[in-house]
């Protein structure tokens, strides 16, 4: 009862943000609000995460979250596609180089920080297709942006043959690191990284036609 007292509330209280979302809003705030959601979701999780929660953090009102996003849901997606953009994987000239670069990268802290945002949200994507959309799109799909770019340049130098289907080769350690971070609760060490690199990555993209 006490449960469904709250929700009732939390609908009435969003329901009446709804006739202001035409105001001019305080772009300043927006981040505020959206850096907080993103804390609390690698903290804590989505499930355990709360409208209350934000505002508390933010030190807003649950009326000037409502005024922005119709929910938890809305505001989450919304943050998560706010993160800011993949930076350039460096050339170094061979296939091997560049991902070893890339390997390198993973373990600064905006990754660890996307892997504790993919942690907080697993439970949810099971039953959340617009969140599954957002997830596919800017955690994962950030890095697989890079990942075939390290690819393609590849192809173009002969490294990798034209017919390797590239789709495949993206995916694979993403899924690698997605099952470590399932398992585990952490992001693969360096030494995982190298192994997967040495043993798999490279043996399948550079294999005769």
């Amino acid at each position: 009862d006490l449960m469904d007292r709250a929700d009732s509330q939390e609908a009435q209280e969003a329901q009446g943000a709804v006739a202001h979302r035409g105001r001019q809003l305080d772009a300043s705030r927006d981040a505020a609000l959206r850096d907080a959601a993103l804390e609390l979701l690698a903290e804590i999780g989505y499930d355990r995460l709360s409208i209350d929660a934000v505002a508390a953090r933010a030190k807003a009102s649950k009326m000037t979250i409502y005024r922005r996003w119709s929910g938890k849901a809305e505001l989450v997606a919304d943050a998560i596609s706010s993160l800011r953009k993949p930076g350039e994987v460096p050339d170094t000239g061979s296939l091997r180089g560049d991902l070893e670069a890339m390997a390198r990268s993973s373990d600064s802290p905006d990754i660890r920080f996307d892997a504790q945002l993919l942690l907080g949200l697993v439970t949810a994507l099971a039953r959340d297709p617009e969140l599954r959309q957002v997830i596919r799109e800017q955690l994962l799909g950030r890095g697989g942006i890079r990942l075939r770019q390290v690819f393609e340049r590849a192809v173009a130098r002969g490294e990798i043959p034209e017919s390797r289907n590239l789709d495949l080769l993206v995916s694979v350690f993403p899924a690698l690191v997605i099952h470590h971070l399932l398992i585990f609760g952490e992001l693969p060490d360096a030494s995982f990284t190298a192994q997967v690199i040495n043993d798999l990555i490279l043996p399948l993209a550079v294999a005769p036609r």
